[in-house]
């Protein structure tokens, strides 16, 4: 699953417009036009060689970058939540934890957990609903920061998973 996919999969379980979307990469501070989402979202006709099933990676008119997901992630919060305050009242700096590309699920479960207020229990319903039966402890480790000795590599099964069953839980 490339990035493409995350972000088309993640707009359609928050059933989010493209000009929603434009203005989420703004408030993560990239800026993108109409047009770019449109190109972000859509696939390239020619059909590949080799045989499609539903895991094969689509190719997609727009290439979404590690950079551009995470600042949609970023931005995903500030329009959810608003933006965070520092002691002194000031918008903290959005922060890109983001690394390796081996890392993206992880971040990816991250920040929409806290984009749409999410306790572990709700992550952990929304992967039950679709039949994916995670212990507290390997959810744990999954969230936890990519250099302490008990994290662990979200694949793209739950990753997949779980961006299924938000479309779920908010599309019904």
């Amino acid at each position: 699953m490339n990035n493409n996919d995350r972000l088309l999969r993640l707009r359609y379980a928050l059933d989010l417009k493209d000009s929603e979307v434009v203005d989420i990469f703004k408030l993560g501070e990239m800026d993108i036009s109409l047009d770019e989402v449109r190109q972000l979202f859509s696939k390239q006709q020619e059909k590949q060689e080799k045989e499609e099933d539903e895991f094969s990676e689509n190719i997609y008119n727009k290439d979404l970058t590690d950079k551009m997901l995470e600042s949609f992630l970023n931005g995903l919060i500030v329009y959810k939540r608003g933006h965070q305050k520092s002691k002194t009242g000031e918008p903290m700096p959005m922060t890109f934890s983001l690394k390796n590309h081996k890392d993206v699920n992880n971040i990816l479960l991250k920040k929409v957990k806290i984009a749409l207020l999410l306790k572990n229990e709700d992550v952990l319903d929304i992967l039950n609903e679709v039949d994916v039966n995670l212990s507290k402890g390997e959810l744990s480790a999954v969230l936890r920061k990519e250099n302490h000795r008990n994290y662990q590599e979200c694949g793209d099964r739950y990753a997949r998973n779980f961006l299924k069953g938000l479309a779920l839980r908010y599309r019904d």
